[in-house]
């Protein structure tokens, strides 16, 4: 018999029932909801008229307060955008823009290091090294 090692936790199975439960309690709710809606439906068909105009009134208000809700929201992202470019042009923009400068001057000393400092010091420990290794040759040449 072989015995089986248990996987790391990287390589464990995940949990499908969860994810297949929650989809099916999603699919069995929209069911409700249909079987609902044509039962309402129905139900306004054989009703008297006065039911079916005092609901269709209801339903109508309904829909005007929904929509004034999202010409409320529709607005407020309007302001909310404004608000958002303003912080982009008056903020963002200039701190980046000092960030390029600062990386245009930082530029500029290395390479104005590197001119006046590095490439001097590097040439003289080659005439140093090189001095060195003719002393070490004429004294070993002895």
């Amino acid at each position: 018999m072989t015995q089986q090692l248990p996987l790391p936790p990287s390589e464990k199975p995940t949990s499908q029932p969860s994810e297949s439960k929650r989809f099916t309690g999603i699919i069995i709710g929209i069911i409700i909801l249909l079987i609902l809606v044509i039962a309402g439906i129905t139900l306004l068909a054989i009703a008297p008229a006065e039911t079916t105009a005092r609901v269709r009134d209801i339903f109508i208000i309904v829909l005007a307060l929904e929509s004034l809700l999202l010409g409320i929201a529709l607005i407020i992202l309007i302001v909310q955008l404004a608000i958002l470019i303003n912080l982009l042009q008056n903020e963002v923009k200039p701190i980046l823009e000092a960030t390029q400068e600062t990386i245009n001057n930082l530029r500029g000393t290395t390479v104005f290091l590197s001119n006046n400092l590095v490439e001097p010091v590097i040439k003289l420990n080659e005439y140093l090294a090189g001095l060195k290794k003719i002393l070490d040759l004429l004294r070993f040449g002895r």
